[in-house]
């Protein structure tokens, strides 16, 4: 029953928005679970659920989502703080930044791990980033846009 109550938390939190534990109560006792309050904080403790932000304050997520979230915030941050100019040619996208900012911004985005990107190289205040396939340069284009 645990188990199969836990299969059902964790397809809620990733099917929709939850944001307090009275909303996934509501949520499991639709499914057909019986839970209390203290049930379900338990579950959530059991999960390692965490709370991230979105757009509307914060939610339950799973804690891998989290770190995606934390990176994608991260590299929120440094792209806004650091880049000047971001243009594109064929599969390689061009990054400049402030003078010594250019190690920085490449290193968040080798750890973000985004789609279709295969590396990055690094100067002072510029950045070479190799984005395979060449059709997917506009979708990371407009991810980076996106962020600053």
């Amino acid at each position: 029953m645990k188990s199969r109550r836990h299969r059902s938390i964790m397809e809620i939190i990733n099917s929709r928005r939850v944001a307090t534990q009275e909303e996934l109560c509501e949520a499991l006792r639709a499914n057909g679970f019986d839970v209390t309050q203290a049930t379900v904080s338990r579950d959530i403790k059991e999960l390692h659920l965490v709370k991230i932000p979105d757009g509307d304050g914060y939610r339950y997520a799973m804690p891998d989502a989290a770190a995606a979230n934390r990176d994608q915030e991260r590299l929120h941050r440094i792209l806004k703080d650091a880049v000047l100019h971001m243009d594109y040619s064929e599969n390689i996208i061009v990054i400049k930044t402030f003078p010594g900012g250019a190690q920085s911004v490449a290193s968040v985005i080798d750890s973000s791990e985004l789609e279709g990107i295969i590396g990055t190289v690094a100067g002072d205040d510029t950045i070479f980033i190799v984005v395979k396939p060449k059709e997917a340069v506009a979708e990371v284009m407009k991810h980076f846009q996106k962020l600053i």
